[in-house]
């Protein structure tokens, strides 16, 4: 079956290319099929970079040929294709995916195109340059070629900032110090334009409100040289308005917590801080609102002030909208000062919601089932922007497989519910102007869980969080978390679940110590927020330490033994994560991406343990590691489940306290919002200490590059706006369980499909 559709596929891939060999009895008598341009330039000795004056001046040519695929046309077969009278279902998809229209050499105006490339020549100040063309011409094809002779270009002498009004002259000229035309610089129009918005925009920080870039003007003056040399300055044009030659201050700043656009404008004001707060009914307490506007009475109107504004208080979680206006007084305005009233409309967010969630789960060890969960929110909750969500979740799964294991199955319950305030609560007085990017949020959680797994046993877990995140600026995050804890009741454990135990005194470990209390740290580079940016890096550091602090109060029962807390056995470790990804996006609007992703991890078991707490423990495999092999199922080392005897392949997950993984993704475009992907992933865990159990395959050594888990695959994701259903198709071709000189063995009759929401990295 899988042979005859491979055999299917190369027929129509080789039938495409095929007939987009036989285009040329389409085309009309009299015409040519536009192949192209080229550009040959002359130019003097003393111009530098004329390989990179090519590639610029090539950018313009036009009109763009007829796309080629192994030196074929496909898309301008399709578009012949479909003007014939029953073009057929299958021609007019084809030419909707990938036809184009013909273009001919009747369509290339060579005068226009001239003319385009002198203007872009004279631009970078290449002036007095000349330009010709013609075309190379086969039976059905022509190919043009424009000669370009470039002389010297102009280069600046000097830059001066002309007479203007007072105090804008002096702030014009405080500007233009910092500017990058320098002396010898080429005569470049792009960087003109550049250097006017340069100087309005920091002119717009000293509130010159109504100024434009387009009030400015460069004039160069060729007058006193002979030898392509210029005199540069900066004037501001004629009848340009008085107000915009003034500063403008902000006289009133009047916020609208509550604003609804079909609700006419609250009469009920408070004056708070310098603010006027109108709202009918207390909605959002000015005294905490009030520290995420940064616009104040008195100054000078900043747009960075504005922005920093409008992103502090969209942070907040309680608003849709975030629109701030500011209306001219005119009636108030002078030759030397104008006067500006900020109006903050900020319009809510739906009081409360309700998400529910249902999940189909399959696992590595043949356990699947549905999980139902439900979140419940409250924004805004004590007029203060604290957002609560209560979330519940009740999940099953049995074991599908035949033998002793059919019919094992388990059933889990979990509570959470977490209260976020959009300020620090702290015991400690923090300026406000301490954090002058973002508000920090102070986070509060408390949750509870019950495992109940048929013929095994019954876990009870409990947490607790209370920390802090915010953002340093765009890229960066900070968020940390001096209060976490975790609480772990092995109950109703069965005679056979204990034989497990005693026979895995390692995991025997990570079940004894209950009791987890401590703090983690985690700092995030980010750089995925620029999307324009062709090369996007990210980088994601986490610190988790637990056990120092209530070491001082815990006790040791006896001589030799852990120590205990409130009769609680607690861990005391160390786990360090760091992830490092790289994007390159490439290609026509850049819808390409070539995603590389390094993580690396340890966890250290210290003090009173011996054994990283099992929840704490890495794995690998899965839709967001190691694609090729199963959730979980991944190592440790080379351990191998078939070959264990004490192994059944149900109950645990195979994890260790080191993991490395490694990937690297081809993304693109198919059509609409499906796109594709090719994809090769690396990863393993390990044990710093070998495991009895796993006869020594699990521990870390120098060889670990061979014990890697490899497989490659391609995928499928489902991109609408932003929201990303992804299907990854995925084999291994290196497995670390067999033995050495059988690992390499590409397992396509074993692929491994993987969903998930998202992307990978």
């Amino acid at each position: 079956m899988k042979k005859n559709i491979i055999h299917i596929a190369y027929l129509f891939f080789f039938g495409i290319v095929l007939h987009s060999c036989s285009i040329k009895k389409f085309i009309p008598e009299g015409e040519r099929l536009y192949t192209g341009a080229k550009i040959e330039i002359e130019a003097d000795s003393s111009i530098q970079n004329v390989d990179q004056l090519k590639d610029e001046l090539e950018t313009i040519l036009r009109p763009e040929p007829n796309s080629k695929f192994l030196g074929m046309y496909p898309g301008l077969y399709y578009y012949y294709k479909i003007q014939k009278e029953k073009p057929g279902f299958l021609n007019r998809w084809l030419f909707k995916q990938i036809g184009e229209k013909p273009v001919y050499q009747s369509d290339v105006e060579t005068f226009e195109v001239e003319d385009i490339l002198l203007n872009r020549l004279e631009n970078n100040g290449f002036f007095y340059s000349t330009a010709g063309s013609s075309f190379e011409e086969k039976e059905l094809e022509a190919f043009a070629t424009y000669s370009l002779k470039v002389p010297p270009p102009y280069k600046m002498e000097s830059f001066q900032v002309d007479s203007m009004a007072s105090p804008l002259y002096e702030y014009v000229k405080q500007a233009a110090t910092h500017s990058p035309l320098t002396k010898d610089m080429r005569f470049d129009l792009s960087n003109l334009k550049l250097e006017r918005q340069r100087i309005d925009s920091e002119l717009k920080k000293k509130g010159y409100y109504n100024l434009n870039p387009d009030f400015f003007i460069f004039e160069a003056d060729t007058n006193q040289y002979r030898n392509r040399r210029f005199d540069l300055y900066l004037k501001l044009k004629a009848q340009v308005p008085q107000k915009a030659t003034v500063p403008y201050q902000v006289k009133h700043v009047n916020v609208y917590p509550d604003y609804d656009l079909q609700d006419s404008i609250p009469l009920n004001a408070e004056r708070y801080n310098s603010k006027n707060y109108f709202q009918d009914s207390l909605f959002f307490k000015p005294k905490h609102l009030d520290k995420f506007i940064t616009i104040k009475e008195g100054e000078y109107y900043n747009p960075q002030t504005s922005k920093n504004t409008s992103r502090r208080l969209s942070s907040i979680g309680a608003y849709k909208y975030v629109n701030i206006q500011y209306n001219e007084i005119d009636s108030l305005l002078t030759d030397s000062l104008g006067i500006l009233e900020a109006n903050i409309f900020l319009s809510p967010l739906t009081k409360r919601a309700l998400r529910a969630e249902l999940q189909a789960v399959t696992k590595s060890n043949n356990f699947a089932g549905p999980n139902l969960a439900f979140t419940y929110s409250n924004r805004n909750l004590f007029r203060g922007g604290e957002t609560l969500n209560i979330s519940t979740n009740i999940g099953y799964e049995t074991q599908f497989a035949s033998g002793e294991n059919a019919g094992l199955s388990s059933l889990e319950h979990g509570l959470k519910g977490e209260l976020i305030f959009p300020r620090m609560i702290s015991p400690f007085n923090i300026r406000d102007d301490f954090f002058r990017y973002s508000v920090p949020k102070t986070k509060t959680s408390l949750g509870i869980s019950y495992l109940k797994r048929s013929k095994l046993y019954t876990l009870i877990t409990g947490s607790a969080l209370f920390g802090y995140t915010w953002n340093a600026n765009r890229f960066i995050t900070y968020e940390v978390n001096p209060i976490t804890v975790n609480y772990t009741s092995l109950s109703n454990t069965t005679d056979e679940f204990q034989d497990i135990l005693d026979n895995n005194p390692f995991l025997k470990l990570s079940f004894d110590q209950q009791f987890i209390s401590g703090l983690t740290f985690s700092f995030t580079y980010n750089e995925m927020v620029d999307t324009k940016d062709p090369n996007q890096f990210f980088l994601n550091t986490t610190l988790d330490v637990a056990g120092n602090s209530i070491s001082l109060l815990g006790k040791e029962q006896n001589k030799g033994e852990p120590k205990t807390f409130l009769g609680l056995e607690y861990a005391q470790y160390a786990k360090a994560d760091i992830d490092a990804r790289f994007h390159l996006n490439f290609g026509k609007n850049r819808q390409q991406t070539l995603a590389t992703r390094l993580f690396a991890g340890y966890g250290l078991a210290y003090g009173n343990s011996d054994v990283i707490p099992f929840v704490k423990q890495y794995f690998s495999g899965g839709p967001y590691s190691v694609r090729a092999f199963r959730i979980r199922s991944l190592g440790p080392g080379t351990y191998n489940e078939d070959n264990d005897a004490n192994s059944d392949g149900t109950f645990f997950d195979q994890t260790g306290n080191i993991r490395l993984e490694a990937n690297v993704e081809y993304r693109f475009p198919i059509f609409s919002f499906f796109k594709g992907a090719f994809f090769v992933d690396a990863g393993n865990v390990w044990n710093s200490e070998a495991n009895p159990v796993f006869n020594g395959d699990d521990k870390f050594t120098s060889n670990f590059i061979n014990e890697l888990g490899m497989g490659t695959g391609f995928g499928l994701r489902i991109d609408v706006q932003g929201f990303v259903i992804r299907f990854d198709l995925a084999a291994p071709f290196h497995d670390p369980s067999l033995p050495e000189g059988k690992r390499f063995d590409f397992k396509l009759d074993e692929p491994v499909l993987n969903f998930a929401i998202g992307y990978s990295f």
